[in-house]
């Protein structure tokens, strides 16, 4: 098998993965419904995957991989205050409720299905995540637009608490029909985390 066809077959694999744990749940879904999904047979998934929760990592990993590029690219490109900036990475992380819904429900609900993921996983990817927002913090808090004697740390994991809440509760109503103005919800969000954070 060439390597394109090999990288061509894991990504389709981690697409089924992703659509199959949002529909079924990551504790029910079964190893044989996503290589369904996929196309595959059952045993190539283990060519590329140890068992489920390795699957379940490697779709984290590849996930954050593109939520990150993104927001990089569009905050770099974007420019603007710090503050500016801030309502920005509100407004990526929550418009994931309607644009891309079964990530949103891989994010914020399936994960916390795997043990392994939540007990033994390093997670380096979360905390690059972490740091884009704590690069805005701690330029906010250089520059005199935020307050200089919050820990950066502590405010960081806040902020993403609020915004895992809000997505989740955004992804759900959308799964249920209900409308979902995400502009609103993340100015809102925005208005109240920044609030809290902004220099007198």
């Amino acid at each position: 098998m060439s390597r394109e066809k090999s990288v061509d077959k894991r990504q389709r694999i981690l697409d089924a993965a992703l659509r199959v744990f949002a529909e079924r749940g990551f504790y029910t879904a079964r190893v044989s419904e996503v290589a369904r999904a996929a196309g595959v047979a059952d045993g190539t998934i283990y060519l590329y995957f140890q068992n489920k929760d390795d699957l379940l990592i490697k779709l984290f990993e590849d996930r954050m991989d593109f939520l990150i590029r993104r927001l990089n690219e569009d905050l770099a490109e974007m420019g603007g205050t710090c503050a500016e900036r801030f309502g920005r990475l509100v407004h990526l992380h929550l418009v994931l409720s309607t644009e891309a819904t079964d990530l949103a429900e891989f994010i914020t609900v399936e994960l916390r299905q795997s043990q392994k993921f939540i007990k033994e996983y390093g997670n380096p990817r979360f905390q690059e995540y972490l740091s884009i927002i704590r690069g805005i913090i701690e330029e906010g808090q250089g520059d005199g637009s935020f307050r200089p004697e919050l820990d950066a740390r502590t405010v960081v994991r806040a902020i993403f608490g609020a915004l895992d809440e809000a997505l989740l509760a955004l992804t759900l109503a959308h799964r249920r029909g209900r409308e979902v103005d995400v502009a609103r919800a993340a100015s809102d969000l925005a208005t109240l985390l920044l609030g809290g954070i902004r220099a007198d």
